[in-house]
């Protein structure tokens, strides 16, 4: 997982204004700069227009993560290596943190043809295999959600 977050920059730079790179690589970024303690009470959702919309479980984790922002804020593009995000927003919302929170930490699923080319040629700059495979699979989740948004 280090390895893939490393690679974020180049992954960025190579993917250029394709959103749902940036997106991937923000949920990415966010759950590096959160660690293990805040995973499973700040879930990252989605970036858009440059905001980073976290799900919290109740309004005190969300007091307690909006008072940390700014640290946040940096962390993040500071893994990313520009600053894709502009703001972070914290959003309570039960249903989504508990159900990140109980998802099966890892599933193997199939790439099919339904990755973007935006998305391959973005992990074509990942090297190693596996960075690769996973940064793909958390792309597609991202686009799956903002699709199910719609």
């Amino acid at each position: 997982m280090n390895q893939l977050i490393k690679s974020l920059p180049i992954v960025l730079r190579a993917a250029g204004e394709a959103e749902e790179v940036a997106q991937a690589a923000a949920i990415a970024a966010w759950k590096h700069a959160a660690g293990d303690g805040l995973k499973d009470h700040a879930v990252p959702v989605k970036l858009e227009n440059r905001t980073l919309t976290v799900a919290v479980a109740d309004v005190i984790w969300q007091k307690q993560l909006h008072a940390m922002r700014g640290q946040m804020l940096f962390r993040v593009n500071s893994i990313l290596g520009q600053p894709i995000v502009s703001t972070i927003e914290f959003v309570v919302d039960p249903r989504i943190a508990k159900a990140r929170a109980e998802a099966p930490r890892r599933q193997e699923e199939s790439l099919d043809n339904e990755v973007p080319l935006e998305l391959w040629s973005a992990a074509n700059a990942i090297h190693d295999k596996e960075l690769r495979k996973s940064f793909l699979k958390t792309a597609m989740a991202a686009l799956k959600r903002k699709a199910s948004e719609r």
